[in-house]
């Protein structure tokens, strides 16, 4: 994959994920207070209205906020610059890997834009399941992440595969 392919794939994937997730926290807050829920499709689907301080299903949430900060935002950062450097410049990826690390630095990069807009909260909107089987609350970003590491590992798995 040429480099201006790369730029261009890694933008396009940047600005659409990013802004998609950004969109949708917004309504959620225009929408909905903190804690108010919406139930639809037989109760498969939950909208609840959170702000989450800490990761996935608040961990870290009890951190002391300067930790809290340094890793969230702080390490975050690092990630987030990481994952870019590597889509961009790593040699030898094909296109699906660019396109799962370009996810994954959307998916941290869509969580980062709330902690450091929203004093170190993300907000955090959907929740799946059957009966009492759910998932916990989580946002686009969070799928675009799931999404960017899976699509990583299914490209590695092909590729060991196709390598006789």
């Amino acid at each position: 994959m040429n480099r201006f392919m790369r730029i261009g794939l890694v933008s396009l994937l940047l600005l659409a994920c990013v802004g998609c997730d950004q969109v949708t926290k917004s309504l959620v807050r225009e929408q909905m207070l903190v804690g108010q829920s919406q139930s639809f499709l037989g109760d498969t689907l939950r909208l609840t209205h959170a702000e989450n301080p800490g990761a996935f299903l608040s961990l870290g949430a009890s951190l002391p906020e300067t930790v809290r900060v340094a890793i969230f935002q702080g390490g975050v950062s690092l990630i987030v610059i990481g994952l870019l450097g590597y889509a961009l410049f790593a040699r030898r990826l094909d296109a699906w890997s660019v396109a799962g690390f370009a996810l994954l630095a959307a998916s941290g990069l869509g969580n980062l834009i709330d902690r450091v807009l929203r004093d170190g909260h993300v907000t955090d909107f959907l929740n799946v399941g059957l009966g009492s089987f759910r998932t916990g609350i989580f946002n686009v970003a969070d799928v675009l992440g799931v999404a960017g590491f899976l699509l990583l590992v299914l490209t590695r798995a092909n590729a060991r595969r196709a390598t006789p």
